[in-house]
């Protein structure tokens, strides 16, 4: 039976958030330590642990089927490889940046500016379609310390919580694109590898909404049960179960946990009592 190949990153901050995605969705990995190649003793999967900025061109070749990548790296060097699922994490900006205590009024400030940057064909791209003329110094490394040693104006580069360009004295002043990581496909996967990322895919989406979403367990008087089914958004619609106590019922349902406190407030005033939530692992649809 053939298996599906799939590529991640070898080490850094999307290797472990790849491996735990695949164990969630129930995939056992064959892990030896250093290894470039392991396979799954419970699904069709092989994985390749490769170097991030080499995995647009594994896929683009076919010598991977997919792979976990960040959406930015795809768009930098993918070269219209399409990706199937964002995947929730690894969330970050690709950003332009330039030194505190300059004055910024807009993109003008980088016309026949230097930018240092590790993403030259995203950062030219943006400028072309803004009109903006800057010279770019391509780095593989620290691009923040550019501006410090007189090497560029600013740079553009990824952010994620902004403290390294605070360490820096940079203040980050566009944002050109938004990224997370993806589930990548190679233009060259064929229709038995791709029912196996139909399997893969559909218990990545299970898992996803999973995270998403609370399950809530309440207590609520029938005379205010009406009023707070309305609240609960649902799968469909609430699950409600009389308790032992006359006059009450217990009501099951489930919530989209960005939504999630300003509904339970809403419970509260509404009556509802002995308010449960869990976690949910996984949601099949």
């Amino acid at each position: 039976m053939s298996k599906l190949k799939i590529a991640i990153q070898k080490s850094g901050r999307l290797n472990q958030d790849s491996l735990q995605i695949l164990k969630n969705c129930g995939i056992s990995i064959d892990n030896g330590k250093d290894q470039l190649k392991a396979s799954s003793s419970n699904f069709p999967l092989e994985v390749f642990y490769l170097r991030n900025g080499d995995i647009p061109q594994y896929l683009k070749d076919g010598v991977v089927d997919i792979a976990i990548i960040g959406e930015n790296l795809l768009i930098e060097k993918g070269g219209g490889i399409e990706f199937v699922e964002k995947l929730g994490f690894s969330k970050c900006r690709v950003s332009l940046a330039i030194p505190k205590g300059e004055v910024y009024k807009g993109l003008d400030y980088f016309q026949g500016k230097k930018i240092a940057t590790s993403y030259p064909k995203t950062v030219s791209d943006y400028l072309t379609q803004n009109g903006i003329n800057a010279q770019l110094h391509i780095i593989n490394g620290s691009v923040e310390i550019a501006p410090n040693i007189g090497l560029a104006d600013g740079i553009c580069d990824i952010v994620s919580s902004g403290s390294t360009l605070f360490k820096n004295n940079l203040q980050e002043v566009e944002v050109i694109l938004k990224s997370e990581a993806v589930l990548a496909v190679s233009p060259q996967i064929d229709s038995s590898k791709q029912e196996i990322l139909d399997k893969l895919q559909f218990r990545i989406q299970s898992v996803l909404r999973g995270r998403q979403s609370r399950y809530v367990l309440l207590n609520a008087p029938n005379d205010k049960l009406d009023e707070i089914i309305n609240i609960l958004p649902g799968m469909r619609s609430p699950t409600v179960l009389p308790l032992a106590e006359e006059g009450w019922s217990s009501v099951h349902s489930v919530l989209n946990k960005n939504e999630f406190w300003e509904i339970i407030d809403e419970l509260k005033k509404s009556g509802a009592e002995g308010i449960l939530v869990c976690p949910i692992e996984k949601m099949v649809m």
